[in-house]
């Protein structure tokens, strides 16, 4: 509102239409509103601004769900490597003496719900614990999950020691050897008198909807001309 003060107002102030200005003896008052935003354009920016902010945070949301998903997958993968590189060293130092009853090699080909879980049972050497070691790996359902755990004791015991969780949530554990060039599930010391010369072991998850599987190949080295 702006105030005009003169002493001559306008000499025909009924022309002024209504809402341009009222004369109050030698007052001019100016009613017209400044420029500015209308009710229906502060709403429409309003809308506008809500759109952008939910497609911003949508995209956040997306965003760090797959860094998310990323960072579970990388740690299993990252998991599983380190168990399949620690089986293959221990499975490599693996012994056996025939005349040893204490020492043996052991292998179940078992499945649960279909999957392959393979049971595995030997005598090694192994950075856990001084001396020759009882080394047990073996699958265990939970929830219909199926989970790697492994136990570790001394063969000359017969106390059990309590099984330690190395994976969850696995699509299948395989365990095989070489025999006559084929890869069977299947061998036990106590009937073959002797170790395989190579074991396959296999790790099966599922990553992202696709299965991945991780094997590697050990070559039990005791008792063997280098």
């Amino acid at each position: 509102m702006s105030l005009f003060l003169n002493k001559n107002p306008p000499p025909n102030p009924l022309l002024l239409k209504w809402g341009e200005g009222r004369f109050y003896k030698n007052i001019f008052i100016d009613d017209r509103s400044p420029s500015g935003f209308t009710l229906i354009e502060v709403l429409v920016s309003v809308a506008i601004l809500s759109i952008v902010l939910a497609s911003i945070y949508g995209t956040f949301f997306l965003s760090h769900r797959a860094i998310e998903g990323m960072d579970e997958s990388m740690t299993k993968l990252q998991e599983s490597r380190r168990a399949l590189d620690i089986l293959k060293r221990e499975l490599d130092s693996a012994v056996f003496i025939p005349d040893n009853g204490k020492t043996f090699f052991r292998m179940q080909d078992r499945d649960i719900y279909g999957k392959q879980a393979s049971q595995l049972t030997f005598t090694a050497f192994s950075v856990l614990r001084p001396g020759l070691s009882r080394i047990a790996y073996y699958i265990e359902d939970k929830d219909g999950k199926l989970y790697l755990y492994k136990k570790v004791a001394s063969p000359f015991g017969k106390q059990e020691t309590e099984g330690v969780e190395i994976i969850e949530d696995l699509d299948a554990f395989a365990i095989e050897v070489r025999y006559n060039d084929k890869w069977i599930k299947i061998w036990d010391t106590d009937i073959n008198k002797n170790m395989p010369d190579e074991v396959r072991i296999s790790l099966s998850m599922m990553i992202k909807g696709r299965k991945v599987t991780l094997s590697d190949v050990s070559k039990p080295m005791y008792g063997k001309h280098v």
